[in-house]
């Protein structure tokens, strides 16, 4: 992984989220319905079974948190989408355009859905994974996310039926930021 896209300078990620500081050039959005076209085909692109862009407008429109990331060239190469739920926010969908993948770009925008979290005076962070997606559970555990249940039968999975999901939460003290 390339040090400029490294979130924390140390390496390691803070016990309180902390919004990283992106290299030069690079930015972070809100979603909006011009990013919807794009946001669709790295998310075909990226799963076999992939949020329709339906599923994306309606996250919008119920008031869920769309992030992008873009490239120095604004080229969408990632995205986020954030559900406040009452007292804790719900990683939806994080995605890197596969062609895009290993460079840290997931670590950043992770880092990036964590302080959005944090800003937000939401203190607990929950997701579902995935159990087949060990390159992600690698980086929601380096992050501090711990296993707290599973979904049996979750995730649609073509000829093999379901998929269980991960629940997966990350939790940190509001007062220690």
């Amino acid at each position: 992984m390339s040090a400029a896209l490294q979130p924390f300078a140390d390496g390691n990620w803070p016990d309180v989220p902390v919004m990283p500081v992106l290299p030069n050039g690079w930015s972070i959005g809100r979603m909006s319905a011009l990013d919807l076209a794009a946001v669709s085909e790295i998310e075909h692109r990226a799963y076999s079974h992939p949020w329709t862009r339906g599923n994306f407008e309606n996250s919008l429109k119920a008031g869920h948190l769309g992030l992008t990331l873009r490239d120095p060239t604004h080229t969408l190469v990632g995205y986020a989408v954030l559900m406040p739920v009452v007292d804790e926010m719900h990683l939806l969908n994080i995605t890197i355009d596969p062609r895009r993948q290993r460079q840290g770009l997931g670590r950043m925008l992770l880092a990036v859905t964590l302080a959005t979290s944090h800003d937000h005076r939401l203190h607990t962070m929950l997701l579902e994974v995935r159990p087949s997606n060990v390159g992600a559970i690698a980086l929601y555990e380096e992050a501090g996310f711990a296993e707290i249940g599973r979904r049996r039968g979750y995730y649609p999975a073509g000829a093999q039926g379901r998929e269980d999901a991960l629940v997966l939460r990350r939790g940190w003290l509001a007062e220690e930021a």
